[in-house]
C-alpha cells in the first residue's frame, strides 16, 4: 500500500515539492554561509519525493548549533513552509483520494519547521528502535 500511495504522491505532489526544495538547496549552497540550510533543503526534497513509510527522527548527536540554526530557519523560512504545507493539506483533504496525500503533507510540516539535526528513516526502523513510540 505504501508503494501505491508513494507513486500517487510522486505524480501529483512530490515531484513539484522536491523540485522547489532542490532549487532552494542549490541557492543556499551557492551562498556558502547557508550551506547547512541547503543540505537541509536537499533532505526535505528527499522526504517530499517518497513520504509514506518514512519518519523524521531527531539525531542523537544534534546539539546547540542545530538548535540555533533551526531558530534562524523558523524565522526566515520554516513558518512559511509549514503554512504552505498546512494550506495544501486542507485543500487535498477535500476529496477522498486526497486524504492520504493531505496526511503526507502534514508529515512534511515538522521537517519544514526544524530540518537541522534530523534524519529521515524507514518507519519500520523507528518502530524497532523506539517500540514505545508506536
Amino acid at each position: 500500500m505504501r508503494t501505491v500511495l508513494n507513486v500517487i504522491w510522486l505524480i501529483l505532489c512530490g515531484v513539484w515539492l522536491a523540485i522547489g526544495y532542490v532549487l532552494a538547496g542549490i541557492i543556499c549552497c551557492l551562498l556558502i554561509v547557508t550551506i547547512p540550510f541547503g543540505l537541509a533543503a536537499f533532505r526535505m526534497a528527499d522526504f517530499a519525493l517518497w513520504p509514506f513509510g518514512r519518519s523524521l527522527v531527531k539525531r542523537s548527536d544534534a546539539g546547540a548549533p542545530s538548535t540555533i540554526g533551526n531558530i534562524i530557519w523558523i524565522i526566515f523560512a520554516g513558518w512559511w513552509l509549514a503554512l504552505a504545507h498546512l494550506t495544501t493539506a486542507i485543500a487535498l483533504a477535500i476529496t477522498i483520494i486526497g486524504i492520504p496525500l493531505a496526511w503526507a503533507n502534514l508529515k512534511l510540516i515538522p521537517v519544514s519547521l526544524v530540518p537541522l539535526g534530523r534524519v529521515i528513516v524507514d518507519s519500520d526502523d523507528v518502530q524497532a528502535r523506539y517500540p514505545t513510540v508506536y
